[in-house]
């Protein structure tokens, strides 16, 4: 059995998800239920949770908790519910200022994506966003602001004007607007920024260029 409390966390990680797409992190738990001053309050009622079948959880990933129907109204077998995720791998950082930050080769953990966000994994993975030179973009009516995730569909390689991109320079991985002059053929690649101070990224012949994939969602830290 539950607690009534454990009741509550259970039935707020479940709308949350429902809302956002994604398992609201502990800190959001212990904001949610005034657990500010004991914030190990929410990792216990989410361990109780998860030895009781009712949600699971990777240690040490962010947003990983998974959610698994509720033994109380349904049967003994577990299945996942509407909101179950998938698992994307997090690549590192990319930068949404300068291109000054290197391209992460190795998986640095997975976040975990709920299918209505996102309904397939092969060819995606995600990147943390670093920098505010993209906090004016919007990708499903979501800010691209410092921390959150990008969804990068690799497969896509062949960008039209206006696609938000992840493209390397020089081994640097940055997140602009591809833009590419219909006469000239010149690339640039824009930012959309709240601070005048962020300037477009004009591509010449002598750059080691490519487009490593679009961006297709936005997680919200």
């Amino acid at each position: 059995m539950i607690s009534p409390k454990q009741r509550q966390i259970y039935d707020f990680i479940v709308s949350y998800s429902q809302e956002h797409g994604v398992a609201p992190s502990l800190e959001e738990i212990a904001d949610h239920f005034d657990f500010l001053q004991y914030p190990s309050s929410a990792h216990y009622h989410v361990k109780k949770l998860q030895a009781g079948g009712y949600l699971e959880r990777e240690s040490n990933h962010p947003r990983s908790i998974g959610i698994f129907a509720d033994r109380v109204v349904r049967s003994p077998v577990f299945k996942k519910t509407g909101l179950d995720a998938v698992r994307v791998p997090v690549l590192g950082v990319a930068n949404a200022g300068p291109a000054t930050l290197f391209a992460e080769e190795n998986v640095a953990g997975y976040l975990k994506v709920s299918r209505s966000v996102l309904n397939r994994r092969d060819g995606v993975f995600a990147l943390r966003v670093k920098g505010t030179s993209m906090n004016r973009a919007k990708i499903g009516g979501k800010n691209l602001e410092e921390g959150d995730f990008v969804l990068i569909d690799s497969t896509y390689r062949m960008p039209r004007n206006g696609d938000y991109v992840l493209s390397v320079i020089d081994d640097c991985a940055n997140l602009k607007k591809f833009q590419r002059d219909p006469k000239t053929g010149d690339i640039m690649l824009v930012s959309e920024s709240k601070n005048p101070k962020h300037k477009p990224i004009y591509i010449s012949s002598e750059d080691d260029f490519m487009v490593n994939g679009k961006i297709i969602g936005v997680v919200k830290r």
